[in-house]
Order: structure tokens, then C-alpha cells, then sequence
């Protein structure tokens, strides 16, 4: 197995030279006020932390979606603290009504290709990375059609061949139906009927999450409206995918809008997060919890399921590096609450919201959000996409919050497939910490609804010097296991 191994010092001396900020006493993050991210009015939809040009530092690509059109927004990480905003490559170019965005290595080349989607019955666009970060249009036409009005996408490998598929979500149209796309050696796709793909319902957020853990990518998908969720468990060849039918599903409260998948106990199995909201209408969020069989109960009296908002976007991340998933929620469309909530985990799973966490956090609408780290520090920092509550609104500006960091250790795990798929979609990565604790990240391109997390694994260690032990399981049934790796540096690690 080959590794590399990068050490990195806290760069953030270096960023607060570079902005100004206000920082407050409780304040996790500063609040960054000046730069190309956060200065260009938009109405904003899919954030994506995203390295583009393998230089080994996060970029960040933001959607536009108003009515009328808007070029998207794809920022490079100088690696100083600032970023540069790329203007003259067609995926900042296509002037379109953008919804979501998934990046992952399609063709196994190793670079980021792009899948981004628009609503208003136009065409999706699908865009290959030339290798320096550049990107060309690719006029697919099975990926390209026009007419749908789509949500958003994800890739992720149904039948564990090595080259990634798509699966796309659509909500309105004469043909509400779903769409799973078989990647063809990189070079084409087919359009394939499943089960997940023949239902007509009003389709937000899709995960690919192995649910039962047998191997195989299994697919979730939130409705909006009266429809309840929906999930499939892969049968491994085609047509794909069963729908398993839990009471659970059709018990909640409908209108979700995005699901976040994460080990939120530590216990060794995925929970699951719905973000919910009507139109203009607050609805509750839920939490459930995994009881290790793929049978799940509804953490009631929770903080996260009591708040009641218009919640959009969501993502898990270990902001504060001790040891246990956070999550931040995007609210949007609604007639007040419009503020965005970081809830810290005790370990358990139990939440407290962090009102002072985010300083200076407008009172605006909020779509899409993911956590990367910027500045290479360690610490996770924030991005969060901001758009118009309504059409008399004047387009906000975007957010990206530093992460002040604390003493707590941390490790970060990049992962490259060789029998699995290059960008290792579809991955499940564990590591051990003293006192027995395990932790579990699952690589993938959707953490929410229209947000991309990093696809480094990142762990937050807390006081721990070093990881006593690190499990991968690759999409293609290999395992990789190391022992008595130090904190606070980044492992690349090839499929061997």
C-alpha cells in the first residue's frame, strides 16, 4: 500500500492577516468579510469543497440558480488565505438556473469531474477536468437532456464495477421520475430503469449509503410534500434496487428536503438526519438513530427535532475535533426563521444548538452548506450558500466562516482507488483512539441537499497523540488496516 504523509502547521495566524473579522468570546468560527467568496452578490444553491486542481488545497465551487440565469461560482484556494474566483471556463460560464452539484473522478483520470443540475426544464450539465482544473463541456447526450426540472445528483457506484454512476433527482415537469445513470468505462452513459426511478414523486436530496452493510450502495432519497421518503436496498444487479418498506418512513412528517448520514454515537452504524420544511411552512427536523440492524427510531425530545424551521441544506462534521459528529442546518423560504443552527454532539448523540457559534450570521435565506478545511489546519471550516427568500429580495452575498481551532488533535484520510473507483465513492473509513472509542466516516459526494462535504475523512482525535488503529473497507471489498499512526497529519492511501 502506498502512503503519503503530510504535516501540517496551523496556518491561521497567516488568514487573520489577510481579512478582517469580528471574533467573539464563544465564537467557533470567525465570520470572513472580505474576499472574492463573500463579496459577489448571487442567489446561491450547491456548495462544494472540492480539490480541482490536485494541489492539495480545497476549492470551492457555489451554484446559482435564480429564474433568469447566473454563471456559477468556482473559487481556487491560493493557499495563502485567499482564494481567486476562475472566470474564464465554461463551468463558470453557462449563465443557467443551477441547482445541485456533485464532483467526483469519472473517468478514473485523477480529477474532479462535474455533474451540475438546473430546474425551469433546462438542460444538466455535465463538465470533465482536463487535469489542471480547467474544465470542458461534455455533450453527453443520455446526461444532457432537457426538460427536467432537477433537484440535484449524486455519483456513487451501484454495481461495484469501478466506474462511478448517477443518480439524479427531479420535482416538477410532466415526468417527476428520478434517473440512474450506468457509467460506461468513462467514456458514456446509459439510462437504466430501477425501482427508484419509477415513482413520480417531488424528489429533493439523494444518498448513496450502505445501510445494511453488505457491500453494496444502497440509495436514499427525501420527498418533499405529502410524500414520505424513500429508501432502496441494492440487490447488487439489476434492476438494482428493492424498496424496503419500514413503518418508520411513512410515520414522519412529510416535506424533507435533505438527509445527512453519520455515526452521530459511535456506535458503528449510520444515523440519519432529515431536514424538513414547507413552503413558507416551519417543520420540525428529525434525528434517527440506527440500532445497528438497519432498523431505526426517532430520537423525540431532541434539540434537533424542537426547533422548528424552513431547513434546506445539512451536513455533518466534527467542527470542535473532539471525537463525535456536529451538524449545521441551512433554513430558507420562510416567513422568520431565517438563521442558520450549529449544534454541538456530547458524544451520544444528544445536540445543544450554539446560538453565538457563527458571529455575524445574517438573517437571510440559506440553501446549501458544506464543511472543508481551507487553511489545511486541521480544523473544518465552513461554506455557506445564501439565496433570495423572495423575488422582491435583493440577491445576498455568500459565507464562509474560519474555524478558530482549539488544542484538540485531529487526522485526515485521502483515499484513492485502484480495483474501487479512484475517487473511493462508496469507501467506509474507521479509526481507533485510546480508550477503545472507534469513530466511522463514509466517503461520498452528497452530505445534504445541494452540499458536498471534502472528500478527505476527517477525525477529530480530542486529547489522543496518536491513532492506535485505522480500518478501510474499499468499495471493492478490499480492507486496508494500519496501526500507531501520530495525529495532526494527513495520510494519502492508494488501494493496494
Amino acid at each position: 500500500m502506498k502512503t503519503t504523509q503530510f504535516l501540517y502547521r496551523n496556518s491561521l495566524p497567516l488568514l487573520l492577516t489577510l481579512i478582517s473579522y469580528t471574533s467573539w468570546a464563544q465564537a467557533h468560527f470567525t465570520k470572513v468579510e472580505q474576499g472574492t467568496v463573500v463579496e459577489k452578490p448571487s442567489d446561491s444553491r450547491s456548495v462544494n469543497f472540492v480539490d480541482v486542481n490536485n494541489d492539495g488545497w480545497e476549492d470551492l465551487f457555489i451554484s446559482n440558480g435564480p429564474s433568469s440565469g447566473q454563471h456559477n461560482f468556482l473559487y481556487i484556494n491560493q493557499g495563502d488565505g485567499t482564494f481567486t474566483s476562475l472566470t474564464d471556463d465554461p463551468i463558470v460560464q453557462d449563465g443557467a438556473k443551477s441547482d445541485g452539484a456533485t464532483f467526483a473522478d469519472v473517468d478514473n483520470d485523477g480529477d474532479l469531474d462535474a455533474y451540475v443540475v438546473t430546474w425551469y426544464g433546462q438542460q444538466n450539465y455535465f463538465y470533465r477536468n482536463q487535469g489542471d482544473g480547467s474544465f470542458l463541456l461534455d455533450k453527453d447526450p443520455v446526461l444532457t437532456t432537457k426538460g427536467t426540472y432537477s433537484e440535484t445528483a449524486s455519483w456513487g457506484d451501484v454495481n461495484n464495477d469501478g466506474w462511478l454512476d448517477l443518480f439524479l433527482t427531479n420535482s416538477e415537469g410532466k415526468n417527476k421520475q428520478n434517473q440512474l445513470f450506468l457509467n460506461q468505462n468513462g467514456n458514456h452513459f446509459q439510462s437504466t430503469e430501477t425501482p427508484a426511478n419509477q415513482t413520480k414523486t417531488l424528489s429533493r436530496s439523494v444518498n448513496w449509503i450502505d445501510i445494511n452493510k453488505d457491500g453494496k450502495s444502497d440509495l436514499f432519497i427525501t420527498n418533499e410534500g405529502k410524500s414520505p421518503n424513500e429508501l432502496y436496498l441494492n440487490s447488487g444487479k439489476a434492476p438494482f434496487f428493492l424498496p424496503e418498506q419500514q413503518e418508520i418512513w411513512g410515520e414522519l412528517p412529510t416535506g424533507s428536503m435533505s438527509a445527512s448520514w453519520g455515526d452521530v454515537d459511535n456506535d458503528g452504524d449510520l444515523d440519519l438526519f432529515l431536514a424538513n420544511a414547507g413552503y413558507y411552512q416551519e417543520i420540525n427536523n428529525q434525528l434517527l438513530l440506527n440500532d445497528g440492524k438497519g432498523n431505526f427510531t426517532q430520537k423525540r425530545g431532541s434539540t434537533l427535532s424542537q426547533d422548528g424551521g424552513c431547513s434546506y441544506g445539512s451536513a455533518f462534521g466534527d467542527f470542535d475535533n473532539d471525537g463525535d459528529l456536529d451538524l449545521i442546518v441551512a433554513n430558507g423560504f420562510c416567513k422568520s426563521k431565517l438563521e442558520n443552527w450549529l449544534y454541538q454532539n456530547d458524544g451520544k448523540g444528544n445536540f445543544t444548538r450554539l446560538p453565538t457559534a457563527l458571529p455575524n450570521m445574517a438573517s437571510h435565506c440559506s440553501f446549501g452548506l458544506a464543511w472543508g478545511d481551507i487553511n489545511n489546519d486541521g480544523f473544518l471550516d465552513l461554506a455557506i450558500a445564501n439565496c433570495q427568500n423572495g423575488k422582491n429580495q435583493a440577491q445576498p452575498v455568500n459565507d464562509l466562516y474560519l474555524n478558530n481551532g482549539n488544542t484538540n488533535h485531529w487526522l485526515k484520510i485521502k483515499l484513492e482507488g485502484t480495483a474501487s473507483n479512484r475517487s473511493a465513492i462508496g469507501a467506509t473509513v474507521r479509526v481507533l483512539t485510546k480508550g477503545g472509542k472507534w469513530q466511522m466516516r463514509h466517503i461520498n459526494t452528497q452530505s445534504g441537499y445541494c452540499g458536498q462535504n471534502s472528500l478527505i475523512a476527517h477525525f477529530g482525535l480530542g486529547s489522543s497523540k496518536k491513532v492506535r488503529k485505522i480500518e478501510i473497507i474499499w468499495p471493492s471489498g478490499k480492507r486496508t488496516s494500519m496501526r500507531n499512526q501520530k495525529a495532526n497529519q494527513q495520510l494519502d492511501l492508494v488501494e493496494e
